[in-house]
């Protein structure tokens, strides 16, 4: 053996290169043995000079033109040349002389795709998948799967993974692709029955304990997902996606302290992550500790700034604890980054009334309602809002305002009762509740709600009990 190896493969690329050049030449007794003339294509295929090496394989071809590899070698110059149909032409002819080399379904495949044939390059590799076994049938079955993704035949994408994992039940690249997939096309119990399969086979895949979590966590079977994602974590403690679906689970079914616990993991193990800390914060406002939802969803901002909805549940929390102020503040810095959210300017009308600013609350409210124009529930709040306020006047306005926007909701009849009844219009206040009684009659417990002492009017409890005879209450 030489000592060294790499000089001497150099001086016979050196000679081989002078034997093509006096081949090209036209010099006598210039003849290139096949394996050779491979080189010389690679060569200069690795130099990225595509034009020589097709021109070397246009003079190999010349010389052995019934040897499939040299066709196969020049059908991928054409490809890499662009020249698609070009390249189908010296693939079939390769394919007459053997079927056997896998390349020539692969190129076929890739030929076809940048033609924007994405059937044909299926029937290929299907085709295909007759002549091969082992890792080059795993190989065409990957292929396959990334065809029927392009022309987005999802169904079959899962397929193929899934007779990839039936062959090879522990292949890694397989069981990560098939998680997405199962949920994707949600062929939950599917991928439930295959995960098992696996699992009695290899029961220390966490691979495979992961996607059965995910499959039964896709149907809501929370309780199960749990007890998968455990096994998970207990063969690799520091699978940090099994630690945080295992929390969204935890969450799903409202116990709270165990996802936070399960979420605290994944911040040990991972890089922190705005979601992550929103989510915990999430779990201490269900929780009611106020103090430690905020300190969470600060810990978000601080990695995500530009999300007004954390800035939002900070305000939440202040209005929980009744901290107007501190609320306002915060609405303020969600509204600087997205000012027109009909819910912040709504929090916002909400503070203010409580505050017992009456101007800035009609404001924000008046606000949130240009948004959304046609919510019920805004229209309400502003009114129940006018009520407690005594603007009886501006009431009456803004129901007949909230009857034109909301198609005639009846509720509005009621509280337009209400606002008429305390300006000491009781005829008019009695044919609003009378109008309102005979379309929705079950809604006077929102005007008693409103207005309790309104049963002490003799008038207001005959209608009542009018429409009680009638059996519409």
């Amino acid at each position: 053996m030489s000592k060294y190896p790499y000089r001497q493969d150099r001086e016979e690329m050196r000679e081989l290169l002078n034997q093509y050049q006096n081949l090209k030449n036209g010099k006598a007794h210039s003849f290139i043995e096949e394996d050779s003339f491979e080189k010389i294509i690679d060569y200069f295929d690795e130099k990225d000079q595509l034009k020589d090496a097709i021109e070397a394989a246009d003079y190999a071809i010349e010389q052995y033109p019934y040897s499939s590899s040299l066709l196969i070698k020049k059908a991928d110059l054409l490809i890499a040349n662009k020249q698609y149909k070009e390249s189908l032409y010296y693939l079939g002819k390769a394919e007459v002389l053997d079927v056997s080399d896998i390349n020539l379904y692969i190129l076929k495949t890739d030929a076809y795709l940048a033609l924007d044939q994405q059937e044909k390059a299926a029937v290929v590799l299907e085709a295909a998948l007759d002549y091969f076994s082992g890792d080059e049938r795993l190989e065409l079955l990957f292929e396959l799967a990334d065809v029927y993704d392009d022309y987005e035949n999802f169904e079959k994408v899962f397929d193929c993974l899934k007779m990839i994992l039936e062959q090879d039940p522990n292949n890694e690249e397989a069981l990560y692709k098939i998680c997405f997939w199962t949920d994707f096309t949600g062929r939950n119990e599917e991928g439930i029955r295959l995960h098992q399969k696996i699992i009695d086979d290899y029961p220390f895949s966490e691979l495979a304990w992961f996607n059965l979590a995910a499959a039964y966590q896709g149907i809501k079977l929370y309780e199960k997902a749990i007890d998968a994602y455990q096994y998970a974590v207990a063969i690799d403690e520091k699978f940090d996606y099994a630690w945080r679906n295992m929390g969204d689970a935890y969450l799903r079914l409202r116990k709270y302290k165990e996802a936070i616990e399960a979420l605290q993991k994944v911040l040990e193990l991972s890089r922190p992550e705005d979601v992550i800390y929103e989510a915990i914060g999430h779990c201490y406002d269900k929780m009611q500790n106020y103090a430690q939802a905020r300190f969470h969803y600060r810990k978000a901002v601080h990695l995500n700034q530009e999300d007004s909805q954390l800035h939002y549940k900070i305000a939440c929390t202040y209005m929980n604890e009744s901290e107007w102020e501190r609320a306002i503040k915060s609405l303020e810095a969600a509204m600087r980054i997205h000012p027109s959210q009909s819910e912040y300017n709504l929090a916002m009308g909400q503070c203010y009334s409580e505050s017992g600013k009456v101007e800035e609350a009609i404001q924000y409210f008046a606000q949130a309602l240009k948004i959304k124009p046609k919510n019920v529930n805004y229209w309400l709040e502003l009114l129940r809002f006018l009520y407690k306020s005594d603007c009886f006047e501006e009431g009456v306005e803004y129901t007949d305002y909230a009857i034109k926007q909301t198609a005639d909701k009846p509720i509005f009849l009621f509280y337009k009762s209400a606002f008429l009844f305390a300006l000491g219009k009781s005829k008019e206040a009695l044919l609003q509740l009378e109008e309102g009684m005979a379309k929705a009659p079950k809604l006077i417990k929102k005007l008693i709600e409103l207005n309790p002492a309104i049963l002490q009017s003799q008038p207001v409890v005959d209608i009542i009990a009018r429409f009680k005879r009638n059996k519409s209450i």
